[in-house]
């Protein structure tokens, strides 16, 4: 519509917040946020929508990994600083589930097909000394790339977690749904630490969509084939 992207707004107070909070970040080095708009009546949902100001550039991480990734990390560098929300606390969709689940926190009811991947996975968790700030756990698609512009950073999804976490995301995305090589690891997540970041992104997307197809559902083959593939590929770059 005009120069704004409507999209439905779920939860209210989630919007109201964000919108502050990319408010916040407008002009940051590196990197851009939406700017939220308001309504007649000061608020920023009505009628269950929010918009924001239409950014432009288009997604894709091919090729440009490396510039996904120092744009992720310009945009945690601007948010170091920003205290814990008490909304992450009551999210239960299935990705903050499946976020709890890779670090320990909880469980979650998956297909049986995946309980031995699952288990195998968790086995191999050890603990890691990174400092948790607010990060965006989902920038793979989420990153809009244009010509003379700052990548563009949309569709915040916050969660509590250390810096690495988020990069290892996008990681494990590239190793499952992009082909991405194994240069990727070595130049985003080096080290035994790099190596239980990965451990809990790949536990985390596989939960989250466990989850999604439910205890009595299945992933479908290709699905499962990438899981495996990428699952032994984490497995021996955990135990070096």
């Amino acid at each position: 519509m005009g120069d704004a992207v409507l999209k439905p707004a779920g939860d209210r107070a989630d919007v109201e917040w964000t919108a502050r909070l990319m408010d916040g970040l407008q002009g940051g080095r590196g990197f851009r946020v939406p700017r939220y708009l308001r309504s007649a009546r000061g608020g920023f949902v009505v009628e269950g929508w929010a918009a924001t100001r239409f950014l432009t550039g288009e997604p894709g991480p091919v090729g440009r990994w490396d510039s996904l990734l120092a744009a992720g990390r310009a945009f945690h560098e601007a948010l170091r600083d920003v205290p814990r929300p008490d909304r992450l606390d009551v999210h239960q969709h299935p990705w903050a589930v499946a976020d709890r689940v890779a670090w320990g926190e909880a469980t979650a009811e998956v297909p049986v097909q995946i309980h031995g991947l699952l288990t195998r996975l968790h086995a191999l968790r050890e603990p890691v000394d990174a400092p948790a700030q607010l990060i965006h756990g989902d920038l793979t698609g989420n990153v809009l790339f244009a010509p003379r512009h700052a990548p563009a950073i949309i569709d915040f999804s916050p969660y509590w977690r250390p810096v690495a976490y988020a990069d290892a995301i996008v990681v494990a995305d590239g190793l499952l749904y992009y082909r991405a090589g194994h240069h990727l690891v070595d130049s985003a997540l080096p080290g035994a630490e790099g190596a239980q970041m990965l451990l809990r992104a790949l536990i985390f997307r596989l939960v989250a969509l466990g989850v999604l197809v439910g205890r009595s559902g299945a992933l479908d083959d290709a699905e499962l084939i990438r899981f495996t593939r990428v699952s032994q590929f984490v497995e021996e770059r955990v135990k070096g």
